[in-house]
């Protein structure tokens, strides 16, 4: 499954981690030590995400593209 959805990407000094939101999947975020980690496991989260929309019955939102939240 290709995933279009937005990510936003930063560095959380805090967190000392990237941290990767998805604002079209509400709750969805993942972070890594590196920003190609943090991308990855953005993109299982966003699976998980899907797969557990799916099997609650919740409607997927499709993806609308860049910046629509800014």
């Amino acid at each position: 499954m290709t995933l279009k959805y937005e990510l936003i990407i930063y560095w959380s000094e805090e967190d000392q981690s990237f941290i990767v939101e998805v604002p079209e999947l509400p709750g969805c975020a993942a972070d890594g030590e590196t920003y190609q980690a943090a991308v990855a496991n953005a993109e299982v989260v966003i699976q998980e995400w899907i797969e557990t929309a799916q099997a609650l019955g919740r409607p997927i939102p499709t993806p609308k593209g860049r910046l629509l939240f800014a």
